[in-house]
């Protein structure tokens, strides 16, 4: 994959998430794909990506602004840093009771790709940030 199709692969990724389309979003995804969950575990195959972007997806409306995009020669790695802008709809496992907080969240993500299709995707932001943001409002 090239370069510039590796871009085209991750920006397709992130429209068809801010859109909600998740069988677009899906689609994108190798079917052995690799989530690495940020300050959790790894988990492995597009099912459980679909099933962790069902509780995302109850829990936060999220849009991601601010795109840049990176991607290695040969279009076998990318990266990409963004802000979140999101909106806690109902309260999480673990973390502070939601009330329709809002929070703005700089993010950072790694990928691998492999046959036109996401292999690997690894995000990261600061959680103890979102905590703080989310118990101010």
């Amino acid at each position: 994959m090239s370069n510039k199709k590796a871009l085209s692969l991750i920006q397709s990724y992130y429209d068809a998430f801010n859109a909600g389309d998740m069988d677009t979003f899906l689609s994108l995804l190798t079917d052995d794909v690799i989530h690495d969950v940020n300050q959790g575990g790894r988990e492995i195959g597009k099912d459980a990506f679909r099933t962790f972007m069902g509780k995302m997806n109850a829990h936060y409306k999220e849009q991601l602004v601010d795109m840049v995009i990176m991607a290695s020669e040969d279009g076998t790695r990318a990266a990409a840093e963004f802000v979140v802008l999101g909106e806690y709809l109902s309260t999480d496992e673990g973390l502070p009771p939601a009330n329709g907080q809002t929070y703005r969240l700089p993010a950072g993500a790694f990928f691998d790709i492999r046959d036109g299709k996401v292999a690997r995707i690894t995000n990261y932001y600061n959680l103890q940030d979102w905590i703080a943001q989310v118990e101010r409002s």
